[in-house]
């Protein structure tokens, strides 16, 4: 093999890197073996000004639980991502019935407007009225406006329309990866700016599955990258009232997906004219049984034409946000590998491997070789390593194991192939 150089590069200060990568500041369990036995009361502690984020791990188990999130830089974090659930069977309509028109409580979680930085991760959240009385209208399964949210790592579960609502129409930004979404009509609608990636969505109705909102300003959009879409028979892909813009890249849709292009319901009282036109863009999208017409590579046809690369969380928004960078360390295991695993194409001339440290982390052992020769090449305590000079069109196996004490927790093997 090729002789590699190797740098290692300080992506998080020293200081922030000791805050981020604490264990859980709060822990919630049911059996009391915790600080409390329910995640509002957890909520509740948390001091009003917080700037740092506090960690609220939750134990196993069933939560049923409302949840009101009003203070920022929280991360509610699961133990399990299939064992942790809360659950909570609301339907929106009953609420405002109750409340004077007002969705504030009308999910199972519900984001304050003040609320930015909030992280929910490992875990599952799920609006089972339909479950239980029967209806499919909008039922909410997290609620809210905010900004700076970051989904990760779960499954957001619901029985009716309206599962993922996040409703910052002015200045709202999301980001969600490695997710499950499920639910009925526009179970993912957000409004703003939205990136979602490595996720995938069943839909189990015949109006749409996504919807988005970017009539405040002209630059908002929902980007979708490297997601698997599936559903009942004839789902429609997705729909939108008002000015939208969408970027599917690397996309798989299920064979049965309608043959219908993202639409605006004309019938809908609730459509507002469109300032800026129709604007959905594809590139790389592909439907197990044949392809549409409507979603072949126009990529090029968007605003400043962006290639395939450009379309990251950081252009995503503006620059002004990268989560993929910022993204506090608390789940229970490395994330978020860059190159992003299977990548293909990438420049081996100068290669910069990253990561999301574990929250209990205190240093990694990285692994790295050609195919089948994976070597330790560094125990450090950064998220980051550069590479330089590996061969062309070869394919590249890393793996980070985390060290937390005497533990060794082993990581999952990534690959990725040179130009």
């Amino acid at each position: 093999m090729r002789r590699i150089s190797l740098t290692i590069v300080f992506l998080i200060g020293c200081s922030a890197g000791a805050a981020a990568r604490e264990r859980a500041d709060i822990i919630v369990a049911q059996d009391g073996s915790g600080q409390f036995r329910s995640i509002q009361e957890a909520l509740n502690s948390i001091p009003g000004h917080n700037t740092r984020t506090v960690t609220i791990l939750i134990k196993n188990g069933v939560y049923h639980e409302k949840l009101f999130v009003q203070k920022s830089n929280v991360a509610l974090v699961g133990e399990d991502r299939d064992s942790t659930r809360i659950v909570f069977a609301e339907l929106r309509q009953n609420w405002r019935a109750a409340h004077g028109d007002s969705d504030w409580g009308s999910a199972v979680i519900n984001i304050d407007s003040t609320v930015t930085d909030l992280t929910i991760a490992n875990l599952t959240v799920y609006n089972n009225y339909g479950t239980l009385y029967g209806s499919h209208e909008h039922q909410f399964t997290i609620w809210g406006s905010g900004t700076r949210i970051i989904i990760i790592d779960c499954n957001i579960l619901g029985d009716g329309g309206d599962t993922l609502s996040l409703w910052n129409r002015s200045d709202g930004m999301y980001y969600h990866a490695n997710c499950f979404f499920e639910g009925w009509v526009d179970f993912v609608c957000p409004r703003g700016w939205c990136y979602i990636t490595d996720s995938r969505f069943f839909g189990h109705n015949l109006s749409a599955s996504i919807w988005h909102d970017g009539s405040a300003n002209k630059d908002e959009k929902f980007v979708i990258r490297y997601s698997q879409f599936d559903g009942v028979l004839g789902f429609p892909l997705g729909r939108h009232h008002r000015d939208a813009q969408f970027y599917l890249l690397n996309c798989i849709f299920s064979r049965t997906m309608a043959d219908r292009q993202i639409y605006g319901p004309k019938e809908s009282p609730n459509l507002v004219p469109w300032q800026w036109g129709a604007r959905y863009y594809y590139y790389n999208c592909h439907r197990e049984g044949g392809d549409f017409d409507w979603f072949k590579d126009n990529l090029f046809s968007a605003e400043g034409a962006p290639a395939p690369g450009d379309i990251t969380a950081a252009w995503t928004f503006m620059e002004k946000w990268n989560p993929e960078m910022d993204m506090p360390h608390v789940l229970p295991f490395v994330a978020l590998p860059f190159p992003r695993n299977a990548a293909y194409g990438v420049n081996g001339k100068h290669v910069v491997l990253r990561w999301i440290p574990s929250r209990n982390a205190g240093s990694e052992n990285v692994y790295f070789g050609k195919e089948g020769s994976i070597e330790l090449i560094q125990n450090h305590a950064t998220n980051s390593i550069e590479l330089h000079n590996l061969d062309p069109e070869s394919r590249y196996d890393w793996r980070v194991d985390e060290i937390s004490g005497i533990d060794t927790t082993r990581g999952p093997v990534w690959h990725f192939t040179t130009e």
